[in-house]
């Protein structure tokens, strides 16, 4: 059974990092994609970033381009989302989800695992 299991919100001010985590497990990830999308009230969940698995291949949505990195550790079967240069607007609750395809799929319905997912609050 996959479960993906993400750590690493918190509360945090405009400009400063922080670093999510999901651990993976129940399956070998090689021909999976990993994905971390986010959800703020009122609003639908929203692409963020994601990487292949196979070779570490990562794309990411505009609005953070230049601020978020994704990434994946195959020893640790966790992928991670180093968050720089935060802003009001990504508060959101966080999800990792994965996917068994080698594309990147930015829809969030093409995704069939999700974990359960880790608040980011950023304050002014």
């Amino acid at each position: 059974q996959v479960q993906l299991v993400e750590s690493g919100g918190g509360l945090v001010q405009a400009g400063g990092s922080l670093r999510l985590s999901c651990a993976a497990s129940g399956r070998t990830f090689s021909s999976y994609s990993m994905g971390w999308f986010r959800q703020a009230p009122g609003k639908e969940r929203e692409f963020v970033a994601a990487v292949r698995w196979s070779d570490g291949g990562t794309y990411s949505a505009d609005s953070v381009k230049g601020r978020f990195t994704i990434s994946r550790d195959n020893a640790e079967d966790t992928v991670y989302l180093q968050m720089n240069s935060l802003k009001r607007e990504d508060t959101a609750v966080y999800y990792c989800a994965a996917a068994r395809t080698t594309v990147w799929f930015t829809r969030a319905a093409m995704y069939t695992y999700w974990g359960q997912g880790t608040q980011v609050t950023v304050s002014s």
